[in-house]
């Protein structure tokens, strides 16, 4: 089955449109404004609700979470859950690839001078280096524009595109990211995944009838065989 970039952009034209549209905003913060400004604004806007929460929100861009995801979906088709599991492993190869060659020192580090009035969340423990790209927010965005894909309705896309900016911006609220990572990283989860998608769900053996079954299917039918 022959698939081009163009097929998959269509499948995620919500979440594309408005990403892109995201993107530009955050280009023309970035210009305008310093590293220093954009980090204090965000760490400013803190309060006991959203230290409470953050950290439950950061989790949503863990690798375990995309882990237990795709095995949900292998229960039900084994092609989005390769496509799931596959897109995470080569966009956080890449990521951690970048984090290597950079070796970018965190807020705690950069800011260690004036780290007395920096707002940090209760039981966090604060990274110090590999700063850049923010490896939470490459498998968010990631795992968010797969599941748009994959999804019948596309408008799914929308709150998709929210829960990962979400994680983003709770990788800078918790001060363990710059607003760059953020930024490089849901470019990074986007861009490559798009590739991704367009090289391996246009393989041949993906859409055979094996493929978009799932292993309850499968179970379910090897019952019926041998009764």
């Amino acid at each position: 089955m022959k698939i081009g970039i163009k097929d998959v952009l269509h499948k995620i034209r919500p979440f594309f449109i408005l990403y892109l549209i995201l993107l530009a905003c955050c280009l023309i913060i970035k210009l305008i404004y310093s590293r220093e400004t954009v980090f204090f604004a965000v760490n400013g806007w803190n309060s006991p609700w959203a230290d409470a929460i953050e950290p439950h929100v950061t989790d949503l861009g863990d690798g375990s979470t995309i882990i237990i995801l795709s095995i949900i979906l292998l229960l039900f088709n084994y092609r989005g859950s390769l496509l799931l599991i596959s897109s995470y492993a080569v966009t956080s190869l890449l990521a951690q690839v970048l984090k290597y060659i950079y070796i970018a020192p965190r807020p705690r580090i950069y800011f260690s001078s004036e780290w007395a009035k920096v707002h940090v969340v209760e039981g966090v423990y604060i990274l110090e280096k590999y700063s850049f790209p923010s490896g939470h927010t490459v498998t968010a965005f990631s795992a968010a524009l797969v599941c748009t894909y994959l999804c019948k309705n596309k408008g799914w896309g929308i709150p998709a595109l929210f829960v990962a900016i979400m994680v983003g911006y709770s990788r800078m609220y918790l001060t363990e990211h710059f607003f760059e990572d953020v930024l490089a990283g849901s470019a990074i989860g986007v861009f490559v995944t798009i590739f991704w998608l367009t090289w391996l769900d246009g393989k041949r053996f993906i859409h055979t009838a094996g493929w978009n079954r799932g292993l309850l299917d499968t179970l379910f039918k090897k019952r019926m065989a041998a009764n």
